[in-house]
């Protein structure tokens, strides 16, 4: 019988070697709570996707099942957390509630039938995570869920998966909303679970210093997809009429996405080639150094429930320049003219340019330290783990602590 664990988590998002990317607010949801406590397991859920027929689909899904066990094991992870990787074949394109149920079922395989044994689990988005883990976890454990799915919206108007949600909020402890973004849809959706939909923001590292403070904004930087929802074309629109003013501009931008070829023929037609470097995807850790060794990120997304790496840039001890799209103007209230420039949402780079050059001129009255230390009252680590605690182990906190409703993302 393995031992039983303190907490369990459940997501379908963890970063692996051939996606680095892939939940790394997850991954730092681990780091900041599994120090903590002497077990966390970790289940991560990941779909591999088929387009076969339904037959041949069907066929494999069912063998799948029956002979995974034999391969699945425990490796360690940050925080000292055991993980067990789970693969979830699934057809494409799939309903939402069909994926919610693929990954319920793909984990109880995982399990031979058993519960999660721990007493508090913890889910990743509602669904599937939620869900998935509700079905599996033990019939005393108390099952919470951070809900920061910028699909959320596709969730709520298929009308079986939000009959599900809807079952994911009766029967869940708690849910923790990562924004207004989040939580907004949700309480219009759900009014009647109203109450336990809490705040609880994605953690940030402010542990590692920056060598030399930023003194010009010549060095920019992306961190995320390259799709068009993160507007990753008019950045580069941008970048390249910036630099005409000043040649020693140049940009990094890191991470793939379908629009990677069309930004490489954009950039030739700027005559930007020389000055702007793709990466790729890279690991969290090198992603963070890099923020250190640049000036400014820019980060020009239509929508983000949260806004993690214009965080995670503050902590790095760069200025950010960002569109308010959601999540950002949330996650910076209140700190925004220490650290940043917001610009409007729009199909054009002219915001951007106007806010480059706006944050250009008051760069020496900025106030980096200042939101570092703002932001990680809110954001850190500690902050977000201690936030945790409250809620999943409630009676090892004080009748005089701060309780889980009062940790908003506007401090």
């Amino acid at each position: 019988m393995a031992e039983p664990a303190d907490v369990a988590i459940v997501t379908p998002w963890y970063p692996t070697r051939q996606r680095p990317f892939n939940g790394a607010f997850v991954q730092a949801m681990v780091e900041a709570t599994a120090p903590g406590y002497d077990l966390v397991r970790l289940y991560h859920s990941e779909e591999w996707g088929h387009r076969l027929s339904p037959e041949q689909g069907a066929e494999i899904e069912r063998r799948h099942l029956e002979l995974m066990p034999r391969s699945l094991h425990w490796s360690r992870t940050v925080g000292g957390a055991e993980m067990l990787y789970v693969p979830v074949p699934l057809t494409v394109p799939s309903d939402y509630a069909v994926i919610a149920r693929r990954h319920e079922e793909t984990l109880r395989a995982a399990l031979g039938g058993q519960p999660i044994d721990a007493p508090v689990v913890h889910a990743h988005v509602g669904l599937p995570g939620g869900w998935a883990a509700l079905c599996n976890a033990r019939p005393d454990a108390r099952v919470f869920v951070t809900e920061h799915a910028t699909f959320l919206n596709l969730v709520l108007a298929q009308p079986e998966a939000r009959a599900m949600y809807d079952e994911v909020l009766h029967r869940c402890a708690g849910l923790f909303a990562v924004g207004d973004p989040v939580r907004d849809p949700l309480v219009e959706a759900f009014p009647h679970h109203a109450d336990k939909i809490s705040y609880v923001p994605n953690p940030v590292s402010f542990s590692e210093p920056r060598p030399e403070p930023v003194r010009a904004l010549r060095k920019w930087l992306y961190v995320g997809q390259l799709n068009e929802r993160k507007g990753v074309l008019w950045l580069l629109e941008a970048f390249a009429t910036c630099r005409a003013e000043d040649p020693d501009l140049t940009l990094t931008m890191v991470g793939e996405g379908p629009q990677r070829t069309e930004l490489d023929k954009r950039a030739a037609e700027l005559g930007v080639t020389g000055a702007v470097t793709f990466t790729g995807a890279v690991p969290p850790d090198e992603a963070l150094r890099m923020m250190r060794e640049h000036d400014l990120l820019v980060h020009p997304s239509r929508f983000e429930t949260f806004g993690m790496t214009v965080v995670e840039a503050v902590a790095a001890g760069m200025p950010v320049l960002v569109t308010k799209c959601g999540g950002p103007e949330e996650t910076l209230r209140g700190v925004a003219d220490k650290v940043a420039e917001l610009v409007e949402v729009e199909e054009a780079p002219d915001a951007l340019i106007a806010g480059y050059r706006r944050l250009r001129n008051r760069l020496d009255r900025l106030d980096i330290p200042g939101g570092q230390r703002d932001l990680a009252a809110r954001y850190s680590y500690e902050a977000t783990a201690a936030a945790h605690h409250r809620a999943w182990f409630p009676e090892d906190v004080p009748q005089t602590a701060t309780t889980i409703r009062e940790v908003r993302v506007d401090g």
